[in-house]
């Protein structure tokens, strides 16, 4: 028998590096086939956002990206897609009992276009204008036909001239109508209604004489012009009443003489309203504030012109300046040519 080499067995430090390094090429070959399995389905690494030469990523635009749509892989073959691929879109509302799905509509109509409302223009920029400022309408004329202008002048003209009386009847008022007769003369006399009322006999005598008869308010308040649309019609309106109630049935009073001579266009109108023609005067010799007879006549004498209408006082106070001024201009008057008239109406 031949003679057998002895056997060599491994030692235990051998077999056990044996085993260690089995087991790196079994971990190594796992991490190959793992590598290989998923190498189809692997993402791609973001490209890098670095820059050439630049250290750090370069900043990106403000707008964010649209986000990624899941991918959803085939199915294997043999299978239906419609039982076994995902949905990509997010799970249907419950109904309204919570237990399953709401039902959508098998179609989906178009969506049809709202109708487009057009915009209004723009709001002008154009300056808005003022309204124009219409000048005050005219007043209409009278009912009654009267014209409303301030008389003051004689209804003749040429070489006449009205006397005119105020304030009265008054204690005066009796001479001053004798003296009237001594020289055949006519005058007017304008009244105020509550003497009037107190004198019933004395406005029949100026009728009765050929005389004529004048409204000068109630009460004669002053400065007439700052009265009331309403009080100026009291005053007005009333006083001619009185004086026609004292004068008796027939009498007229054709004018009226605001007290002070305060016109207005309102007075003038309710003057006129009531059949009245606006009283004024053309000489004033101020014969009320008693400036002495010399100062009266020469007044009267200096302002007279024809057809014009003297203003005097048969009441209101003392008038014996008055009555004994009218005792000289009277004969001056008939000397001067002068015929003796009534205002115009």
């Amino acid at each position: 028998m031949p003679e057998h080499a002895p056997s060599q067995r491994p030692s235990s430090s051998t077999r056990h590096r044996h085993r260690l390094l089995a087991g790196c090429v079994a971990v190594v070959a796992s991490l190959a086939l793992a590598a290989c399995g998923t190498a189809n389905g692997a993402l791609r690494p973001e490209p890098s956002t670095t820059a050439p030469g630049t250290i750090g990523p370069v900043p990106s635009a403000p707008t964010s990206a649209p986000a990624p749509v899941p991918t959803t892989p085939a199915p294997p073959s043999g299978t239906s897609s419609s039982s076994t691929a995902p949905s990509n879109s997010a799970p249907a509302p419950a109904g309204p009992s919570g237990t399953g799905p709401a039902s959508k509509p098998a179609t989906s109509r178009p969506a049809t276009p709202r109708p487009t409302t057009p915009k209004p223009p723009p709001p002008s920029t154009a300056p808005a204008t003022r309204p124009s400022t219409a000048a005050p309408a005219p007043p209409a004329p009278p009912t009654s036909g009267v014209s409303t202008t301030v008389v003051r002048s004689t209804a003749s003209g040429g070489r006449t001239v009205a006397l005119t009386f105020d304030d009265g009847p008054g204690p005066a008022t009796g001479e001053v109508l004798d003296l009237l007769a001594r020289y055949g003369v006519k005058a007017t006399f304008c009244q105020i209604g509550r003497q009037a009322a107190a004198e019933p006999a004395v406005v029949k005598r100026i009728r009765a004489a050929g005389h004529r008869l004048c409204d000068h308010s109630v009460t004669h308040p002053q400065p007439f012009a700052a009265l009331p649309h309403d009080k100026a019609a009291y005053e007005i309106s009333t006083a001619r009443d009185m004086i026609v109630q004292a004068g008796g049935p027939g009498t007229e009073v054709p004018w009226f003489r605001a007290p002070g001579g305060g016109f207005t266009a309102d007075n003038q109108r309710i003057a006129a309203d009531h059949g009245l023609r606006p009283l004024g005067w053309s000489v004033d010799p101020r014969d009320w504030s008693r400036p002495g007879v010399a100062s009266i006549v020469s007044t009267v004498q200096s302002q007279l012109k024809p057809g014009g209408v003297i203003l005097l006082h048969d009441g209101g106070g003392d008038r014996g300046q008055t009555v004994a001024a009218l005792k000289q201009l009277l004969p001056w008057l008939v000397a001067q040519g002068y015929r003796f008239d009534f205002p115009a109406r």
